[in-house]
């Protein structure tokens, strides 16, 4: 048995992904957060946190930048300059903090969609205008797909005169690729060209299945900006703790003002902790059982839906715990599909229209596998019910 059969109950604990529905039998595959607990080289470090009892104002020292420049150095070949990092508290408020540092309400900022919703609220609500240079679908052998970037749509909308920013996924979510070296590079080429700034999000970086590489950007484009978090991985969103590396005091300086208009830069001393903890070759150590863990959970999810449902073809998996499924086959738009099930079959997913792919839905399989098998049991059964 792995310890990560082992998933405590969730219920009741004030979580957003259990505790956001009205009936308490749905079982929760949605939201990108997992049912597992973090390390417990991180769960110590915050207990040691807490029983110090006195919880002021945080200093963020040395030995952060250290655990940070470590690990990214020996894990992923990554030369992160320290003097170059704004900490901040998610990758989120990271993003918006560069477009609103960066740009002009009416500047344009590229997506590859379909991608992470968050990216068009985050230029929405900067005044910026969103930008779209779609990828291009791949149908495998065996009944998967795979998504590639369409570089002619890169390059016409990064020769736009508006074009200021590209938001990059690395690894992409919700396509679960693990861009290349080879794609990246092109990307470099396309936005240097044009005087475009590529801003890319890693937030699931080392969420790699086994055998796949992940290629951080920041070694391909030294005028980027790239935005970094343990909280995908280790399963620590509530510690909120992010960092955005620049390229350049002068651009660093921009994005700080704009994290700083608000006085909203500080971070708790928690998101602190648990980071140096992670960072770490205990946290490396359990992490790569987790990624273990999560491919298992992926083939036993593609064989599930190759067996029960195979109109419904799945991406293949290189990186993140989010497989992407085409339901385009079942006749029913995808945001009435997420409604109904949750209601009906007591399953929730996300549809695929919030991140620009009517005809979608992405599965959350970070969780037990004994979860897992019961809500894809549901989403089966309902959908043979009904006769889609």
């Amino acid at each position: 048995m792995s310890p990560f059969d082992d998933t405590p109950q969730r219920r009741g604990s004030g979580s957003y992904k259990w505790d956001s529905a009205a009936s308490a039998d749905v079982i929760p595959l949605w939201v990108a957060d997992m049912d597992f607990r973090t390390a417990p080289v991180v769960v110590e470090a915050l207990r040691r946190r807490v029983d110090h009892g006195v919880f002021g104002y945080t200093l963020v020292g040395e030995d952060y930048y250290e655990a940070l420049r470590s690990w990214f150095a020996g894990r992923h070949g990554y030369a992160v300059d320290t003097s170059r990092v704004i900490y901040t508290s998610g990758v989120v408020p990271a993003i918006s903090a560069v477009i609103q540092g960066l740009c002009r309400p009416g500047d344009g900022v590229i997506v590859q969609t379909p991608v992470y919703n968050c990216f068009f609220s985050s230029i929405r609500n900067s005044g910026c205008l969103q930008l779209d240079a779609p990828l291009q679908r791949r149908d495998m052998p065996g009944g998967r797909f795979t998504y590639d970037m369409d570089f002619e749509a890169l390059e016409r909308e990064a020769a736009r005169p508006e074009a200021r920013l590209m938001l990059l996924c690395n690894p992409h979510n919700p396509a679960g690729r693990a861009w290349r070296r080879d794609e990246l590079e092109r990307v470099a080429g396309i936005c240097r060209r044009h005087g475009v700034t590529v801003v890319s999000d890693e937030i699931h970086c080392e969420l790699t299945m086994p055998g796949v590489t992940y290629t951080p950007y920041g070694t391909v484009d030294s005028g980027a900006i790239v935005c970094l978090s343990p909280s995908k991985a280790f399963n620590t969103a509530g510690l909120q703790i992010a960092n955005i590396v620049c390229p350049d005091a002068e651009v660093q300086g921009k994005i700080d003002r704009a994290i700083n208009i608000n006085e909203v830069c500080d971070v708790n001393p928690f998101g602190v902790e648990g980071l140096k903890a992670a960072y770490t070759p205990e946290g490396a150590a359990w992490l790569d059982g987790l990624r273990y863990y999560l491919h298992g959970n992926y083939v036993f999810m593609a064989g599930e839906f190759a067996r029960r449902l195979p109109q419904c073809p799945v991406t293949e998996l290189e990186a993140t715990y989010l497989p992407w499924v085409d339901v385009s086959a079942l006749g029913i738009p995808a945001g009435e599909l997420e409604e109904r099930l949750v209601k009906e079959a007591g399953v929730w997913v996300n549809c695929g229209e919030m991140y620009g792919a009517p005809g979608f839905i992405r599965i959350n399989i970070a969780t037990s596998r004994r979860i897992l098998a019961e809500g894809l049991a549901r989403l089966f059964l309902w959908i043979e019910k009904n006769r889609f």
